[in-house]
């Protein structure tokens, strides 16, 4: 790579959705161990399958309906996410702050999917 352009890493929502998911691997190692093949197992997955289906859909950005598609499993893995990180402050693992940051932020990671996934075609590569 020519160090002008880092594809999907330069995406805005994608520096947001792995900064993420490296809080949310910060945050569970406090998580006890009897989580760990569970609740911590869980959200670290679906934190870092966003950044995951983001870089695939991007790669495959030519094909709107595929681009769509892997956008949307994105989504849909930042509601997961939010979801497992509402089990960790009602557990009392993570405090009401920390969850409140962190899905504030997921709420934006959605706000900038459901742009992308509305207007695929802005994504498209320039032939």
């Amino acid at each position: 790579m020519n160090g002008s352009s880092r594809g999907f890493k330069d995406l805005k929502v994608y520096q947001l959705a792995y900064e993420l998911a490296m809080e949310i691997f910060n945050v569970s190692k406090n998580f006890p161990k009897e989580e760990r093949y569970s609740l911590t197992d869980q959200i670290r997955r679906s934190s870092r399958s966003v950044c995951s289906n983001i870089a695939e859909g991007y790669r495959k950005r030519i094909y709107p309906k595929h681009f769509t598609s892997k956008m949307t499993d994105a989504d849909g893995e930042a509601s997961e996410t939010c979801v497992w990180l509402d089990f960790a402050k009602d557990c009392n693992y993570i405090n009401e702050k920390i969850n409140v940051e962190l899905t504030n932020k997921y709420d934006e990671v959605g706000r900038m999917l459901g742009s992308m996934i509305n207007h695929p075609e802005k994504f498209v590569p320039k032939s």
